[in-house]
């Protein structure tokens, strides 16, 4: 940190956050909140006077809460600037000044209580998302006695009790009595690998492992009379040396048991901890005792993680670390141009892979920044003007915010920001919007051609190209045998699946129709199958409510490696089809011509005048009226915009 705050090339704000991100690659633009630190960085010169008069006295965040601090200090030893920092919500009054003794202990003149907070706006062309991450509060967990035994720590507070500049000065002592401990056992995988979410996580944290055998090294080295002993389920030592680290504690005397204790128990004379746990390599029940117990505790995301994720559209995982847009070829990339993520916002990492990361995204983007100009893919949106009707929908569902709308201006689509989703497309009621090399005419002609012959042996599908498809490709290659009556329409996103496309199919004699995605929480662009999924809620209600079976249109979900789910999916949707009678699809048929869906070559066309049905394919609603082009085309009761009519059939 002190190389980058000397760097000529380098703006270091520190003790600022980011409270906006606008625009695109290239062209991002950030609001910047620099907080008021009521000491002038450039006169200080860390003296320290200023907090020996200071009376507030709290919890240092730093020490993990096992030192105190006072209400103006330096953050942290090795903080660039070295000068301290006001906390306003600590200090006992500033306006007006209720102490001031740090400012008449000051011979330099730097505390200033009239500073305020600067806002900063910066231009800059690329993003890196790293937010780091925290870790796991065992407080809910109280199974080994955490928040009733003080001698039970966790790894960051066993970290600053054997630091030099730990609260202790590198003294070990247990917080408990400040005596020196001869037994120390560390608990592995607190908070981590657990299907329990009162407990914590399922994912490994990466790190726990090699930070206990690290401790017990330390300890062998500097405390040679301590004795140290590690429960766990299983040692992860996978990295460069680490394996010989291993080695190294376990010739060194430290005992591994595999295994977790079920029960701890404080002498409430001594403060020493009984551990009760089953060692599954000799299938016997044992008890320990110990001066001191430590937690190994897993990771979590960082807090301002979520905010983050919002302000420049990126995706999350499941345990809510952000999204990379491929693990394997693109680890340091987002679905959103111009952003990239490094270090533990991605996942649980140690120092070494967190370097590693933050190399490959300062690269990857010092390679955008070196260009003039940056190429996109031609499958890109387009918006008709003349179309356009300037509701702002298609902005709405927009995941990368690549459509800017304001009222009474047309749409207009920044090409560097769209990923090519075709949500828009599908959202947009006035088909003002028309995406390039996925057009709606290329899909109405994969209709026809695929319902042209035989379509009773036909499934229409609809699938995604990253996951889907690719999931389709692996069954193949897999060779994992599957009915062949799926016809398959590639779409970039099961987004683009506009509900014209689904009537469209059932109305050529489709008898089951499946729309397939990425994994709910793994959309590559962000969160567009939402879209996908209201959609068809919509549809399934529309079916009902024309007295078709709803059970024909299918949603399911698909990733890139799972053939056998494919397969599965496959095998589901030809049970379907064989339900299907030829009389239940021509009466389909019927329903949906008297309906008047769209035409392929002129999905545009309407006829106006004739008496309606009308209904909400969001909440259901039904009502009866006169079709007037997109007059009545507003649900009266959820003022939804996904309104079909059906011409009236005397019912």
């Amino acid at each position: 940190m002190m190389d980058v705050g000397r760097h000529s090339n380098i703006e270091l704000l520190t003790y600022s956050e980011v409270e906006d991100i606008s625009g695109y690659i290239g062209n991002f633009k950030a609001r910047i909140r620099k907080k008021a630190r009521y000491v002038y960085e450039e006169h200080c010169t860390s003296c320290g006077d200023c907090v020996e008069v200071c009376p507030v006295v709290v919890p240092d965040e730093y020490q993990i809460g096992l030192g105190s601090r006072r209400a103006i200090h330096i953050p942290f030893p090795q903080a660039v600037p070295s000068a301290y920092i006001v906390h306003a919500e600590e200090c006992m009054g500033q306006n007006p000044i209720a102490c001031g003794k740090c400012i008449e202990a000051c011979e330099k003149d730097c505390i200033d209580f009239a500073m305020r907070d600067e806002i900063i706006d910066v231009d800059v062309g690329t993003v890196i998302v790293a937010t780091g991450m925290e870790v796991y509060d065992p407080t809910p967990w109280d199974e080994y006695g955490y928040t009733r035994f003080p001698n039970v720590v966790t790894s960051m507070e066993f970290e600053r009790l054997i630091s030099t500049g730990g609260p202790l000065k590198g003294h070990l002592e247990r917080p408990g009595d400040l005596k020196h401990p001869l037994r120390i056992g560390f608990i592995q995988c607190v908070g981590s690998r657990t299907q329990d979410p009162e407990r914590g996580n399922p994912y490994c944290s990466n790190f726990c492992c090699m930070n206990t055998i690290k401790s017990t090294q330390y300890l062998n080295d500097t405390y040679p009379d301590i004795e140290s002993t590690v429960f766990y389920m299983d040692l992860r030592a996978f990295g460069k040396g680490f394996e010989e680290l291993l080695m190294r504690s376990k010739g060194n005397g430290v005992r591994y048991v595999r295994g977790l204790p079920g029960d701890v128990r404080e002498d409430p004379e001594t403060g020493d901890l009984r551990v009760t746990v089953e060692n599954t390599t000799i299938n016997r029940l044992e008890e320990h005792e110990f001066d001191m117990l430590v937690l190994a505790v897993g990771a979590v995301p960082a807090t301002d993680t979520e905010l983050v994720r919002q302000m420049v559209s990126l995706s999350k995982s499941p345990s809510g670390f952000l999204k990379e847009a491929h693990p394997k070829l693109r680890p340091v990339d987002t679905p959103t141009k111009g952003v990239f993520i490094a270090g533990a916002a991605e996942s649980p990492k140690d120092v070494r892979e967190s370097v590693t990361q933050a190399s490959a995204a300062a690269s990857r983007s010092s390679i955008l920044l070196n260009k003039s100009e940056f190429s996109v893919e031609a499958i890109t949106a387009v918006v008709d003007e003349d179309l356009c009707k300037m509701c702002g929908q298609c902005a709405d569902v927009c995941p990368f915010s690549a459509i800017q709308w304001a009222k009474k201006e047309v749409a207009v689509v920044t090409s560097a920001a769209c990923a090519g989703c075709g949500t828009c497309a599908a959202e947009c009621r006035f088909d003002a919007i028309e995406m390039r090399h996925f057009s709606d005419q290329a899909i109405y002609a994969q209709i026809d051609a695929m319902l042209e012959d035989d379509p009773l042996n036909t499934i229409v599908t609809f699938a995604c190209n990253w996951c889907s498809y690719a999931g389709a490709d692996t069954a193949g290659v897999g060779r994992m045998a599957y009915p062949p009556n799926a016809n398959i329409i590639r779409t970039m996103c099961s987004g683009r699946v506009s509900t014209d496309f689904v009537w469209y199919a059932f109305r050529k004699g489709a008898p089951v129709v499946l729309v397939s995605g990425c994994h709910y929480v793994d959309c590559h662009y962000i969160d567009a199958n939402r879209s996908t999924t209201r959609r068809l809620d919509g549809l399934w209600d529309g079916l009902e409510k024309a007295d078709l079976r709803p059970d024909r249109l299918l949603l399911e979900w698909c990733s890139a490696a799972e053939g056998g789910r494919w397969q599965t999916i496959m095998q589901e949707a030809e049970k379907r089809r064989q339900t299907a009678t030829l009389e239940e699809v021509e009466q389909t048929r019927s329903i949906l011509a008297e309906a008047r869906t769209p035409s392929p070559r002129n999905p545009r066309a309407r006829d106006e005048g004739s008496p309606a049905a009308f209904v909400c394919l969001r909440c259901g609603h039904s009502w009866d009226g006169i079709y007037q082009g997109n007059v009545e085309r507003m649900c009266p009761q959820c003022r939804s915009n996904s309104v079909r009519w059906l011409r009236k059939r005397g019912r």
